[in-house]
């Protein structure tokens, strides 16, 4: 499929600068390929499952990754994407050309990093010579939340992002771009939608920044996707596996979440423990194995996310979707509504 197939008008006023207080106000459209559309807010969402599914959300942290230093006199803006262990990262820098290895860029008091190497699009990796957990530390003083391009801070992410920028569910640090359909989810919420009959199930998937780089290929089969670190323990696999039999949907919490269970699902549909790197990436085409509904924001034009939701419920009834949350006023992108997606009718495995 061509990149052009992906593609559709937006206008700037409908991508959200901030999330809708309290977060169940936000709205939610629920898309049902070849029964329609139907307008609700996420308050609506434990009436719209049924008691037996199982919600699987992402437990990652976002960590403080985006960074302003200097090397000599010239100013350096990073955003760390990829922990490599042992103090070492995968980055994107703003003016990465001027970079050399063997460059170090101060970002606080006893806080720099050297180059040691420069890839394609702006990466470099470079080492901080810390411990892990004092790098960490580090950034909690001297980083910032990592907001995706699209949402503008004159000067930069600001306190409230702080907390914004991170869900009900964020435990363990790793990821450098949210799980974002998790910001929706408050502890009232949470304790209605497990008063349904509805189970819970966390699984941690790292976000990488590579979420925001664009799809440069005409051709997406040509596309090569980031990879990312995740996790299912044996325990959930079975949780989720039990629900499912039982007669439950599985039901992920973000494309995040979705990602994972598929990378994790055997042929016949049914969670592995799954411990490692994932670059999975999902077009239309793909069958899905593990996963029944999806709850995702509104995702950019010719974005890797787009062509999953399409993957899932269709591209047709996605773009169709799209242009009635357009019309309907709805907020767009990370701190914007939501959409409850059914799938398409054979886009799972079982529905043969």
């Amino acid at each position: 499929m061509k990149l052009s197939d992906f593609d559709f008008d937006l206008p700037r006023e409908l991508i959200a600068a901030r999330p809708m207080e309290p977060r169940e106000a936000a709205r939610l459209l629920q898309v049902r390929p070849g029964a329609g559309l139907s307008d609700h807010t996420v308050a609506d969402l434990p009436g719209l499952l049924r008691p037996g599914d199982i919600v699987v959300v992402n437990d990652t942290r976002v960590v403080p990754a985006r960074l302003r230093g200097k090397r000599s006199e010239a100013g350096v803006e990073i955003t760390l994407h990829r922990n490599l262990g042992h103090g070492r990262w995968h980055a994107f820098a703003k003016g990465a050309r001027k970079l050399t290895a063997g460059d170090i860029i101060a970002f606080g008091a006893d806080f720099a990093a050297t180059v040691e190497g420069k890839g394609d699009g702006g990466e470099v990796t470079l080492d901080f010579a810390l411990p892990e957990a004092q790098v960490m530390e580090a950034l909690e003083r001297f980083g910032a939340a990592p907001l995706p391009p699209y949402i503008p801070r004159e000067t930069g992410p600001d306190s409230r992002d702080q907390a914004d920028y991170q869900t009900i569910f964020a435990d363990r640090p790793g990821a450098v771009a949210a799980p974002t359909a998790g910001f929706h989810f408050t502890e009232d919420l949470l304790r209605r939608v497990l008063a349904r009959g509805v189970k819970r199930a966390t699984v941690t998937l790292h976000v990488g920044a590579g979420t925001f780089l664009p799809v440069k290929a005409d051709d997406v089969k040509d596309h090569k996707m980031h990879s990312e670190w995740g996790e299912i323990d044996t325990f959930t696999a079975e949780f989720i596996n039990t629900a499912r039999a039982e007669g439950g949907r599985v039901v992920a919490i973000g494309t995040t979440s979705l990602r994972l269970l598929e990378s994790a699902a055997r042929p016949d549909g049914k969670l592995a423990p799954f411990s490692g790197e994932t670059d999975i990436f999902i077009t239309p085409g793909y069958r899905f194995r593990a996963v029944d509904l999806l709850v995702t924001n509104f995702h950019l034009p010719k974005s890797t996310l787009f062509m999953l939701v399409s993957a899932f419920a269709g591209l047709d009834t996605m773009k169709a979707a799209y242009e009635h949350a357009k019309a309907m006023r709805y907020r767009f992108f990370s701190y914007g509504d939501c959409c409850l997606l059914h799938p398409a009718p054979g886009a799972r495995v079982t529905d043969r």
